[in-house]
């Protein structure tokens, strides 16, 4: 087994490599990233999908400060792992998984797949259980808030600068819709760097639309089974037990909109619609605030 320090070295000679081919102007900000630094936040280096500007992004938060990492194939892993990617995240793509060792014994897998053209990194529990998705930040941003104005993950600043006003969606994103969901009424509406419009409706009940600039169906996702009575919640109105998860299981989440699901009156539970790193979430909650489901819709 490699040791940890080994793989360090290792990735930082595959960085720095890469980014020596790149024009000043254009070089990542990878390449002056130090060993101490990636260790600190516990930090592993993936290449980045296709259409990105930059040529790694770093998945934080995978280990310890004595652990050591391994690569691992994908047969090797707990059959629980693969029987969650397949369920979570239809179409997946694997591109990478690690054993985490504490003590000479595996306390975690690390496990990366391309979804959506998006990276999604996901931490397991040896035995195969989802603990958390992971945090993504580029090399330049492992110190300090995670993130900069331009960049790839530059939604964090909060000002929900990819929220769409209704009024104001592409001609053929509209036409498209209303044309072919005519009875469905628009709750929300944002774009995706990608250039996806994300679009929430009602028809009963909650549905996640995304379509292409160019008036091109992607996904339509069916949010909850039940017809319920929903009404917008704020952020700062969500249940302490629904933020307390959000923070844990999608650290540096962004959150984009949410409603209150009732029946007569009565309180039935929240949905949650998040971004965590590239790929947007619908998160469903019960009554009190506890998790009940996860649904990837872009």
């Amino acid at each position: 087994m490699k040791s940890f320090y080994a793989t360090l070295l290792m990735l930082g000679t595959i960085i720095g490599l890469a980014s020596c081919k790149k024009e000043n102007a254009s070089k990542s900000a990878s390449a002056s990233v130090s060993s101490s630094t990636i260790s600190s936040t516990g930090a592993i280096a993936i290449s980045l999908a296709s259409g990105t500007t930059t040529d790694s992004v770093y998945m934080v938060g995978c280990y310890g400060k004595h652990d050591k990492i391994d690569t691992v194939a994908f047969s090797a892993l707990p059959t629980a792992i693969g029987t969650y990617l397949t369920t979570n995240y239809s179409g997946y793509t694997f591109k990478k998984a690690y054993t985490i060792d504490s003590a000479s014994t595996v306390v975690n897998y690390i496990v990366v797949i391309k979804y959506n053209s998006a990276l999604v990194g996901l931490k397991f529990t040896a035995a195969g259980t989802f603990v958390s998705t992971l945090e993504q930040r580029e090399g330049r941003d492992l110190k300090g808030p995670g993130w900069h104005l331009g960049g790839p993950f530059d939604n964090r600043d909060g000002k929900h600068r990819d929220t769409v006003a209704i009024s104001a969606l592409p001609t053929a994103v509209s036409s498209y819709f209303s044309t072919t969901y005519p009875t469905d009424t628009l709750l929300h509406a944002s774009v995706t760097p990608d250039n996806v419009y994300v679009l929430i409706s009602k028809n009963g009940v909650l549905y996640s639309t995304a379509i292409t600039a160019a008036g091109k169906l992607v996904k339509r996702v069916q949010i909850e089974k039940h017809d319920l009575k929903h009404a917008a919640v704020t952020e700062a109105n969500l249940p302490a037990a629904i933020t307390t998860y959000l923070t844990t299981t999608y650290p540096g989440y962004v959150f984009d909109k949410a409603f209150s699901e009732s029946s007569d009156g009565t309180l039935q539970g929240y949905v949650v619609f998040i971004t965590s790193n590239s790929t947007k979430y619908a998160i469903i909650f019960n009554a009190s605030g506890t998790f009940v489901k996860a649904l990837p819709i872009h």
